[in-house]
């Protein structure tokens, strides 16, 4: 059986979609994190040496990385479920849209929560106005403009075909679900970008996401 090692609000629990979208057995070992520093759990380095999640063990088998373990579990049948076919259009921009995920969309939303917790983070004094200062600017010319691009792109997108790789549903629209999801909880998506909210109405209400919610536990990300 597939064993999910599946931290608390992260990208594990578009894994256990993935799984329950495919109807594929899988056991959950859940783990919390640190209250006070939000990281993972030591307990996770006895898996993997990174000591991140998500990671799945699966026949000996033991698998790091969302994109990876996407493609592994999306292409157990030949893909024929949630794949297009080798060689059309919509395998094409499913690709990219799989790697789209972590490659571009996830750095400058991971780089706002760095510096949006050094603007709020107690220092000495003498210390605040100049770390505030670098943090705003930071965000100011080069993090937000680019979540800005990104979002703007991807709403583009969904003006052009329902779904990211096509008209049909795929892993590709799993693995973008947690960036967008992201974005909406940092305050970086609203109703300006009508597609992506709609994006996020229509994942939502799949019977298969909301299982995978049960599973998984308490996800503070999703709304």
């Amino acid at each position: 059986m597939i064993v999910v090692h599946h931290l608390a609000d992260s990208r594990s629990q578009r894994i256990l979609w993935l799984l329950e979208e495919l109807g594929l057995a899988y056991e959950v070992r859940r783990y919390e994190r640190d209250p006070k520093t939000l990281r993972a759990p030591p307990e996770l380095r006895a898996v993997h040496p990174l000591g991140k999640s998500p990671v799945i063990e699966d026949d000996g088998l033991t698998l790091a990385e969302s994109g990876a373990i996407i493609e592994y579990l999306a292409g157990r049948d030949g893909g024929a479920r949630l794949v297009p076919p080798a060689g059309s259009p919509e395998r094409l921009r499913y690709s990219y849209w799989l790697h789209f995920a972590e490659g571009s969309a996830m750095p400058p939303l991971l780089l706002k929560l760095v510096f949006d917790r050094i603007e709020a983070a107690p220092m000495p004094f003498f210390a605040r106005p100049v770390a505030r200062a670098i943090a705003r600017r930071v965000k100011r010319e080069y993090v937000l403009p680019t979540l800005e691009r990104n979002l703007d792109f991807m709403e583009r997108t969904l003006a052009e075909r329902p779904w990211f790789a096509g008209d049909a549903f795929s892993a590709a629209d799993i693995a973008m679900s947690f960036p967008v999801e992201v974005a909406e909880a940092r305050g970086a998506l609203d109703a300006r970008r009508p597609r992506l909210c709609a994006f996020l109405e229509r994942i939502r209400a799949r019977p298969a996401y909301r299982r995978a919610l049960e599973r998984g536990g308490p996800y503070a990300i999703a709304r």
